[in-house]
């Protein structure tokens, strides 16, 4: 399982992403039962994952709404 999100979050990408589309491993651990419960049937790639996370964004846990925001930092 934790391999099958390592390679969904590698799809997760955006301008404001880091150089390197690398998503950080806090934002990875962080967001994975969100991943889970809001957008498990996202196909990775494009920036859908991250869509999907601000387009739940009342929905998303804390604890990943926190590690999302220090993403576009």
């Amino acid at each position: 399982m934790s391999l099958l999100l390592i390679a969904i979050f590698a799809g997760v990408t955006s301008a404001q992403a880091l150089p390197g589309n690398q998503i950080p491993n806090d934002v990875k651990e962080r967001c994975k039962a969100d991943y889970a419960k809001l957008c498990n049937g996202v196909m990775p790639g494009g920036g859908r994952i991250l869509a999907c996370f601000q387009a739940h964004i009342d929905e998303v846990s804390p604890d990943c709404r926190d590690a999302l925001s220090k993403m576009k930092n």
